[in-house]
């Protein structure tokens, strides 16, 4: 009788770790905090090269420090306007220039995801030209948009959740 238990526990047991690695979470992404001037500019050459044709963004990280991440933008292309519903954005114009839409509303806004909206437009808003070495911040809850993009603009954007006391 004992074995017979045993051996269901066992079969259980090896069930139950095979559910929980199936359905685990990926692990975290190691924390790295630092990368050289040579390090960002082999990022933005290879975020270039791996731009598809009307690819409006080509994403590649920077930095990594758990809950926050710096990430490389190569943009050749505008895209879609956003909202982050529960984080700011912060940019720095690495390389070239766009023209940048703040505030207002966004034309055609549907969800991609529990905390972020897209739309194919800002109606209304704050218009600015940005170029290499200016800094944005771009509040939670607030549309943004690069309507204009001369040529390619390379960035670096942060995005920074909000605290509960926030």
């Amino acid at each position: 009788m004992l074995r017979k238990y045993s051996i269901t526990a066992l079969v259980a047991g090896s069930m139950t770790l095979a559910i929980q690695t199936a359905y685990a979470q990926p692990p975290a992404q190691p924390m790295k905090v630092f990368a050289s001037s040579a390090d960002v500019t082999a990022l933005a050459a290879q975020a270039k090269s791996e731009r598809k044709e009307n690819q409006a963004i080509v994403t590649k990280p920077i930095l990594r420090l758990a809950p926050y991440n710096a990430s490389l933008e190569y943009r050749a292309s505008v895209g879609p306007a956003a909202i982050h519903e529960k984080e700011a954005e912060f940019f720095y114009v690495i390389d070239g220039s766009a023209t940048m839409v703040t505030g207002g509303k966004l034309v055609g806004e549907s969800r991609t995801n529990a905390e972020n909206l897209t739309g194919s437009a800002i109606e209304g808003g704050n218009t600015r030209s940005v170029a290499k070495g200016d800094f944005i911040v771009v509040p939670e809850n607030t549309a943004h948009w690069f309507s204009a993009i001369n040529g390619s603009i390379t960035l670096m954007s942060l995005h920074v959740p909000r605290t509960a006391g926030n």
